[in-house]
């Protein structure tokens, strides 16, 4: 089943990395995220002895995700605002002045 997990995590990351990031770019940083998570569980599957789920491993696993985590999720927000914005301003009729003069 680790096997399997591994391939899941790294073709999610390739899918990220080569389809999903034309369209922002921050899905590199999340796709690289993904090939990690899935060297990782590749390498716990080859290596059980290290145990790279437990200990400082463990601990470094989920330092790397809580980063990843905050960075992303920033950049969801800045983007989901940007959104927004726009279609505010989409939406807002311009007013034009009016100079009739009275």
């Amino acid at each position: 089943m680790q096997y399997f997990y591994a391939i899941m995590w790294f073709a999610v990351g390739l899918i990220l990395i080569f389809s999903i990031s034309k369209e922002n770019k921050v899905f590199l940083l999340a796709g690289g995220f993904f090939l990690v998570l899935g060297g990782w569980w590749l390498a716990d599957a080859l290596l059980p002895a290290m145990k790279l789920f437990e200990g400082g491993w463990g601990i470094a696993l989920k330092c790397i995700t809580g980063a990843a985590l905050v960075i992303l999720t920033t950049a969801f927000v800045k983007e989901y605002r940007k959104k927004g914005r726009e279609a505010q301003e989409e939406q807002e009729p311009e007013e034009k002045p009016d100079n009739s003069g009275w």
